[in-house]
């Protein structure tokens, strides 16, 4: 049965990949009480990083901004693998999003507008979150974006 968030997905056109693998020496997502912590996702499609290089250089703002889109989905997809749905999300707490971009890159905050949009799209006022936009000299496999989650869910 599909529920709310899903049909909300469906909605927009949003379908949810299978959740990524974890790249490293870590876990996808580590619960604790009603809280979940997502590890950090990157613009993953079909296994590949598809926005690369920083923004400002390599990408636009708005490609940028579609990354960080991106990486919200993959991010969704990894809470749906651990929870079995994501009406279980109550609240987005904190959204930390790093940016690959050249020294001084002031708009770090509107490129990671483009996870936060898409959270109020999908999970309206849940989707209201806490946020740091980080500018960095370099993310995994030359990313343009990274993306962190830590989510509230249902008791």
């Amino acid at each position: 049965m599909m529920g709310n968030v899903e049909k909300r997905l469906q909605e927009l056109g949003i379908e949810l990949p299978k959740a990524p693998n974890a790249a490293g020496s870590y876990v996808l997502t580590r619960r604790h009480g009603n809280v979940l912590y997502v590890s950090g996702m990157l613009p993953l499609r079909d296994g590949k990083v598809v926005y690369q290089g920083p923004v400002g250089e390599e990408q636009t703002l708005e490609q940028a901004q579609e990354a960080a889109a991106l990486c919200i989905i993959n991010a969704l997809a990894a809470i749906q693998a651990a929870v079995g749905s994501l009406d279980a999300i109550e609240a987005v707490l904190l959204l930390q999003g790093f940016v690959l971009a050249p020294y001084r890159y002031p708009d770090s905050p509107k490129v990671i507008n483009g996870a936060s949009d898409l959270l109020a799209k999908v999970l309206g006022s849940a989707g209201q979150h806490a946020r740091a936009a980080i500018a960095v000299g370099g993310l995994p496999l030359d990313a343009t974006v990274e993306v962190q989650l830590t989510v509230a869910l249902r008791g």
